[in-house]
């Protein structure tokens, strides 16, 4: 009997050993040190398993098969491994936010999923970088540049617009967002970048602009709002290879983060993606732990759906073969506060909302993402109404300048662009003017924008003036009329009084009530025209444009004035201004005007002010 038992207890324990050895499948990789397999010791045939995230935050094993090694495919010596994926990739597919995936064979690490097939390929079949490559990122300078370089020689995967193009651009990409377009048999997997806390129609609005930025954008969530950029407590443990890491632009009541995989971690400094996130160079940018909610199957678009949850680190490194950050640093963001306001009649306050965030620092991106978080700010209100109009003050405090005071109004008219897309598209314009300048990058301290919606389209146009005497001495008074036109209104009628400068010189002369635009735009010429405009005269023209919702009343003289950068010099003697053009270099602009105009005074009107109207006047 006992021989009896204990051959059962022999038989079932033999019979249960393949079963345990299927169990017991690879170790978890963790930080520390670890053994590398380099792509020049690979042979097809060779297997071994890639860790990735499907859903939560514990990565999974997928089986790996070798094909082969493509030789130069990702650049002059820059081979990519060939790789077929199995377990639960046969069905999601190579999906996005797998950037990153780390490979091991034998417990040795060979590379990071990054690369897939165009659409459409029924088998899971990648792309690996291999990790000698993406450890050659490590030997670059860790810290970013005091002289950050200007955003027309930072490198990029595509060209990049800037937002005073905004207008055009997407009306151009709007009109035909789907053209079809040649796609290569192996690309890099594309690192969805997630809004979280934005309004749908911001996403379709925005969408053309994305999209010619090389980015697919995805609405998403946030496990919880995140006010601050220090790392979290238990940061030393945080992103294991295979776990999600994201790069964080926007962190707060908004958010917008690229995922992304873990590859390696040497306990302090991590490797991610595989390939680059926006291929910037140095970096600082804020980087955070991740959680999946799902990873979507799909032959066309596979991607996981995922959470950003708290800041461990920082970003300093976007490059070709991958990022690298380091964990228990605090990156530099731009605090902003926007309060938007509902009114109703005679001004008065009906609802209001405020938003705090944080913007990632760069000179490209900053822009973009000021003009996207405002339009979001304002998209979402149940007061939004087709006939509206937004009033707009915003100051910008800058380090080692001088504050930055904003002012405009932008109602709905004729163009096809809702007024909240042309607010957003003026608002992010100057911030694009601080980064552009070719000298020295702004520093800005903080931000803060109310903008309030009112009711109903106020727009007024200058219809005609009128002066009492148009004869008079100088010293004297002119009572002046002025009519303007609102939309769908009764004629304005505004009376103002203009006192004529002692010792203008008899003759003829001109008052002009006009608009901001009118007296902008030599200025602002000026301005653009100069290549080598730095950041203090890049602030002083700023802060000199006129708002929009005033009307201006100028005098104007029959003498030449030059602008020279941010400077106006009226009343030139021809003489001294062919010496200021003879001495100008061609990249130095001088512009210059007939007139030189006298500034009188700035009526306030709660309307959008256009046109002009000249009255002439004789001095006796």
């Amino acid at each position: 009997m006992k021989n009896r038992c204990a051959a059962l207890l022999l038989f079932f324990a033999v019979g249960c050993l393949p079963a345990l050895a299927e169990g017991t499948g690879p170790h978890r990789p963790r930080a520390g040190k670890v053994e590398i397999l380099r792509s020049s010791e690979l042979k097809p045939g060779m297997k071994g398993y890639a860790w990735t995230v499907f859903q939560g935050t514990e990565p999974e094993p997928v089986p790996i098969e070798i094909i082969g090694l493509w030789k130069n495919a990702w650049g002059p010596k820059q081979d990519v491994i060939l790789a077929k994926m199995g377990g639960k990739a046969v069905r999601t597919n190579v999906a996005g936010g797998m950037s990153g995936s780390p490979v091991y064979i034998g417990g040795k690490l060979i590379g990071a999923v990054a690369l897939r097939l165009s659409v459409f390929s029924p088998d899971a079949i990648c792309g690996i970088t291999p990790i000698e490559n993406m450890l050659e990122i490590r030997d670059f300078d860790q810290s970013r540049p005091a002289d950050a370089r200007t955003p027309d020689k930072v490198a990029s995967r595509r060209e990049v617009v800037v937002p005073s193009e905004l207008l055009a651009q997407a009306v151009a990409a709007g009109a035909s967002p789907n053209l079809p377009r040649q796609m290569p048999l192996m690309t890099p997997i594309e690192t969805p970048l997630v809004f979280s806390g934005f309004e749908p129609g911001v996403l379709r609005e925005f969408g053309p602009l994305f999209q010619q930025l090389g980015i697919s954008a995805a609405e998403g969530g946030a496990t919880g709002a995140i006010y601050t950029n220090k790392p979290a407590p238990g940061w030393q443990n945080a992103l294991q290879p295979g776990d999600p890491v994201a790069g964080v632009l926007v962190s707060g009541d908004m958010s917008i983060t690229g995922l992304g995989t873990v590859t390696y971690n040497d306990g302090r400094r991590i490797l991610a993606f595989g390939h680059p996130f926006f291929n910037l160079g140095p970096v600082d940018m804020p980087m955070s732990k991740g959680e999946v909610l799902m990873t979507l199957a799909s032959q066309f678009q596979p991607n996981k759906f995922a959470n950003a949850t708290e800041i461990v680190g920082a970003l300093h490194q976007d490059r070709h073969s991958g990022i690298e950050g380091q964990l228990g640093v605090e990156s530099n963001m731009i605090p902003v506060v926007v309060k938007v306001r509902s009114l109703g009649e005679n001004n008065a306050v009906r609802s209001e909302k405020d938003f705090r965030f944080s913007v990632f620092v760069q000179q490209k991106w900053t822009p973009y993402l000021m003009m996207v978080t405002l339009f979001n700010s304002i998209s979402g209100l149940n007061e939004f109404m087709e006939e509206a109009t937004y009033r707009l003050t915003g100051k910008v405090e800058l380090n080692g300048q001088q504050n930055i005071s904003l002012s405009t109004m932008q109602a709905s008219g004729e163009v096809p662009m809702p007024a909240p897309m042309l607010l957003a598209g003026w608002w992010g314009d100057k911030f694009n003017r601080l980064y552009l300048n070719a000298v020295n990058p702004p520093s800005i301290r903080r931000v803060s924008v109310t903008v309030d919606l009112l009711p109903e389209r106020r727009v007024a146009s200058v219809e005609s003036a009128w002066a009492a005497n148009p004869e008079v001495r100088a010293g004297e008074n002119v009572p002046i009329k002025v009519f303007l036109r609102p939309y769908r209104g009764e004629r304005i009628e505004r009376d103002l009084t203009v006192k004529i400068p002692v010792g203008l010189p008899r003759g003829e002369h001109r008052i002009v009530l006009s608009d901001a635009d009118t007296l902008n735009r030599m200025q602002n010429m000026a301005g653009v025209l100069n290549r080598y405009i730095d950041l203090r005269q890049t602030v002083s023209l700023i802060n000199q444009e006129r708002s929009n919702d005033k009307l201006y009343v100028s005098l104007l003289q029959s003498s030449p004035t030059a602008y020279y950068d941010d400077q106006t010099l009226p009343s030139v003697p021809p003489s001294v201004l062919n010496v200021l053009q003879t001495g100008r270099a061609a990249s130095r602009a001088l512009v210059t005007s007939a007139d030189s105009v006298s500034e009188q005074m700035a009526i306030p009107f709660d309307y959008v002010i256009s046109g002009s109207y000249t009255l002439k006047i004789t001095v006796k």
